[in-house]
């Protein structure tokens, strides 16, 4: 059995990247809010406390119970993790003088401390605190320090627990990894197994235990996650894989008809189902983007709930669900977070459906998806397709859909897609779209005056979609696209870029 680390959420903007971190050092683990009582601390090897963004010393700070962990369990604390070690066990917290957020250096490292094993002096780290630990318990060891920070970093002596007021996580700590690396594999002593191979392993022999001879129908979309999925289920049940095709009419243009034909060849059964004027009929005159992802979550529902019955004892519903779409639909299982938006695909099924859901990804990231898929030998070019969004060009119009609107985007998106193919700049992107703006605006075409719509470019630059960068697309690129989509797209006469990260803004606008 691989070895698992368990995270503490405590609400923490990083808490996510913690986890991403350990994966990359080939180690499993799972994040999980500190009050949840969802998880059994026997079944992880090692314990890391995030950061939050409540002080320790205030009535509401969260205070987990570490009574199976402390001394127990190799456990790492992080800025409020670390703080919290020190004020609830005899040191003292206080307000800093001066918000301590940013880049900072290492002025001293302790001699012969394994966790700054191969880090030195100078070292750049992140901090992002305004309290700060001003003593230590008597049992506590300073172990680093930067010229603002005293007690930077600290041990408890005769536990194989250590505290750092900085963040590892994130890339502005340049020895991060290294110093993750040397708690979890020179000090909990983790095995470093977890590899695509080793998740493809154990999530077919885990599906064949779930599924047993049932049968399961699956949404395929023609995106990556679905695709993995299918595979992975294919891979554990064969014949008993029952895939569905849904055109909920908020498709990209031509994209119906296209992704049926790019799952000819791959041995999996397919149907597509044609559901668009449902789809439509049900969001009309819906303008709120909340209610406009029920209702197309609702009607997918819907929809797989009338063809399933058409495939007799179907008992399974699988999704293409990935780990963002938990975290950020129900902040990690409910939380300290605040929730960002819900996902079409997250949140159970509703009472009269009779099927059980199964996720075969929903607890690993993006980019571990398309590893996976790579290790499976799928596609390259299907490996590396955009993210598309579950609810499709709804969430790209803002305000209610038409089919009109819906006509206008899908012309829009299939020029500013097929642009960024034609001049080699689809790869460098990891997620690109259109977003139809509910505004006019004035314009000239000819000698008339117009007064049509106003549209958005968007493409940004992630590793997970947790946190991503506008990319900085050619000048000449942005002209060409915005004089042919003004001059073919009926309805349009105004192109804008969107150059906002996130955070603060979300990748969609929606």
């Amino acid at each position: 059995m691989q070895d698992k680390v368990l995270i503490l959420d405590f609400g923490s903007q990083f808490t996510q990247l913690i986890a991403r971190r350990v994966r990359e050092l080939n180690i499993y683990s799972e994040i999980h809010p500190y009050n949840s009582k969802k998880f059994n601390v026997a079944d992880f090897k090692a314990v890391i406390l995030s950061g939050s963004p409540h002080s320790v010393r205030s009535e509401s700070a969260p205070q987990p119970d570490l009574s199976e962990i402390k001394g127990k369990l190799p456990l790492l604390g992080v800025c409020y993790g670390a703080q919290y070690l020190a004020h609830f066990f005899g040191g003292e917290v206080g307000s800093s003088n001066t918000r301590e957020y940013g880049r900072a250096n290492l002025s001293f490292v302790a001699p012969s401390e394994t966790l700054f094993e191969g880090i030195s002096e100078g070292s750049q780290v992140w901090m992002s605190h305004s309290d700060t630990i001003l003593s230590l318990p008597s049992n506590y060891k300073k172990i680093a320090s930067t010229h603002d920070v005293e007690n930077a970093a600290f041990r408890i002596e005769g536990e194989e627990t250590y505290a750092i007021q900085f963040h590892p996580e994130v890339y502005h700590s340049t020895d991060g990894a290294q110093l993750l690396e040397n708690f979890l594999v020179k000090i909990a002593k983790l095995k470093q197994e977890w590899t695509p191979d080793c998740f493809v392993d154990t999530t077919v022999n885990s599906l064949k235990e779930k599924i047993g001879n049932d049968k399961v129908v699956l949404g395929l979309s023609g995106g990556v996650d679905s695709t993995v999925a299918a595979i992975l289920l294919d891979k554990a049940i064969g014949k008993n894989l029952h895939c569905i095709f849904v055109n909920n009419g908020l498709l990209r243009k031509n994209e119906f008809s296209s992704v049926l034909k790019q799952y000819e060849g791959m041995g999996l059964n397919v149907k597509g189902v044609d559901a668009s004027a449902r789809f439509l009929s049900e969001l009309k005159g819906e303008s709120d983007p909340e209610k406009k992802r029920k209702i197309i979550g609702r009607v997918f529902i819907e929809v797989f709930d009338d063809e399933s019955k058409l495939i007799k004892n179907v008992k399974f519903l699988a999704q293409g669900t990935i780990y963002p779409d938990v975290i950020e639909s129900v902040s990690v299982t409910g939380g300290p977070s605040a929730t960002i938006k819900s996902h079409h695909n997250v949140g159970g099924l509703p009472d009269f459906m009779k099927l059980k859901i199964v996720e075969p990804l929903r607890m690993i990231f993006k980019d571990e998806v398309r590893r996976v898929g790579k290790s499976m030998g799928i596609d390259a070019e299907l490996l590396g397709r955009h993210p598309f969004p579950g609810p499709g060009l709804a969430i790209r119009i803002l305000g209610d859909i038409t089919e009109e609107k819906v006509r206008i985007l899908q012309e829009v998106d299939a020029i500013f897609i097929n642009g960024l193919r034609k001049w080699n700049l689809y790869d460098d992107v990891w997620q690109a779209g259109a977003m139809l703006l509910p505004v006019n605006s004035v314009g000239v075409m000819g000698d008339e005056r117009t007064y049509e719509k106003c549209v958005a470019l968007r493409a940004v630059e992630s590793v997970d979609g947790m946190t991503a960068d506008w990319v900085d697309l050619p000048y000449k690129f942005l002209q060409e696209t915005s004089n042919k989509i003004i001059n073919n797209v009926k309805g349009v006469n105004r192109v804008v870029y969107d150059i906002s990260s996130k955070p603060p803004a979300t990748i969609e606008w929606e």
